[in-house]
């Protein structure tokens, strides 16, 4: 064999060996590879893990991962009071968009599809409340902001999470909102020990009107029964002798004191 024949079958090893290793990609974990070869895209994404492909093509990888993205917007409340909201938002790409998103969009997802979504969505939320009632309801705002997102989206990329990490209003105005808290608490309390006063007086009254109820009910049984007393005196008798003897006018043994 001539050497131009050895360097021919070296040449085409070598060409091989090349071809194999551009032929081969790894889609790293928490990734898909989208395929394009020529400008066309292939319908399914490939998973993660090693791939084979034609030396023409290329893959490109995309995070399925969730990801947490922070922004601002600038919201109205129905009062037409300004402000200003602070957000983190938890997404990821389901693995139905992949190629879509990839196709259909350019750049980053997160500002091309998310972001914008959930600006109009708190911008919607903030202008059915006046200021205070956003301040006062944050929650209820995140649960509308969240939902209409995702309408918005319509499964295209999933929201996870919406966090509020802040909503600052004007200075003057969480002086106001904070004023009239405190007042509104102030109210409550008075209310609270006004509606006590009015329970203790109740009580005392019906307590009083017992008490008198049971003094007429004895009164009436001492009447029927003057035996009663020395019934209730014996009772109550301690054992020692009586310190008092003597009779009433009456008739009735009334204990009287006994000088020594």
């Amino acid at each position: 064999m001539n050497q131009d024949k050895i360097a021919a079958i070296g040449l085409g090893i070598i060409l091989s060996l090349l071809m194999l290793v551009f032929s081969l990609h790894v889609v790293p974990p928490g990734h898909r590879g989208v395929r394009v070869t020529f400008g066309r895209t292939d319908t399914e994404a490939l998973g993660e893990g090693l791939s084979f492909s034609n030396p023409l093509s290329h893959i490109y990888d995309v995070s399925i991962r969730q990801e947490t993205q922070e922004m601002k917007a600038e919201c109205f409340s129905s009062d037409l009071q300004q402000v200003d909201a602070h957000l983190q938002i938890l997404f990821h790409i389901p693995q139905q968009s992949i190629v879509s998103i990839f196709k259909g969009y350019d750049g980053d997802p997160f500002k091309s599809l998310v972001e914008p979504r959930v600006h109009e969505a708190i911008k919607e939320a903030t202008a059915t409340k006046s200021a205070e009632g956003i301040v006062k309801n944050r929650e209820q705002i995140k649960t509308l902001s969240l939902n209409e997102a995702k309408k918005k989206l319509n499964g295209l990329i999933e929201i996870d999470d919406l966090i509020i990490a802040d909503l600052a209003l004007s200075k003057d105005l969480e002086r106001a909102i904070e004023q009239k808290m405190v007042q509104e608490q102030e109210a409550a309390k008075a209310k609270f020990t006004q509606q006590k006063a009015e329970i203790d007086s109740k009580t005392a009254v019906i307590r009083a009107q017992g008490e008198a109820e049971a003094i007429k009910i004895r009164g009436a049984a001492l009447r029927e029964n003057p035996a009663l007393i020395q019934l209730q005196l014996v009772e109550k008798w301690d054992g020692k002798a009586p310190t008092y003897i003597g009779g009433g006018a009456s008739g009735a043994n009334i204990i009287l004191p006994v000088t020594k």
